[in-house]
């Protein structure tokens, strides 16, 4: 047995993969996203019950880019809770997390361990959590509701 790790290499094919799914994902919730302004309010519910409100406001149009941030309130003060700046690439049809709980640019790759305590494959996490996140949309259910 070597004492040496192998070095993590940078899942290209996986992490394309998955941004072009969470862009589907994406569209599915917010289908117009490419022209809309106002944010979007999503109540999350488990059966009869409201557990969370998911808001996704878009506050960047470009023709072939939107930027959305989303964050999730709920009634849990514990919780701390998630939000993300998302790019969505319309010409590759590609959405990709660019900013997380106030961090920004991630790197494809870090060295292990580092100063930051991220993951080697950081970026490629974050946007499983985004895939995961938008996954539990549906998976739980969801109600459009009227921003205030």
């Amino acid at each position: 047995m070597s004492p040496h790790r192998e070095r993590y290499r940078v899942d290209l094919p996986g992490l394309q993969a998955t941004c072009e799914a969470n862009y589907w994902r994406l569209m599915r919730l917010m289908p117009e996203m490419r022209t809309q302004s106002e944010a979007r309010r999503l109540n999350l519910t488990l059966g009869t019950e409201a557990t969370a409100t998911l808001i996704i406001r878009v506050v960047e149009h470009s023709p072939y880019t939107s930027l959305l941030h989303m964050i999730q309130e709920s009634g849990l003060s514990w919780l701390p809770t998630p939000h993300l700046e998302v790019r969505a690439y319309h010409d590759a049809r590609m959405a990709e997390v660019t900013a997380a709980q106030n961090l920004r640019r991630f790197r494809s790759l870090y060295p292990y361990p580092n100063p930051q305590m991220h993951q080697p494959d950081e970026k490629f996490q974050l946007n499983l959590f985004l895939g995961e996140w938008l996954s539990h949309c549906f998976s739980c259910g969801y109600e459009p509701v009227p921003v205030i």
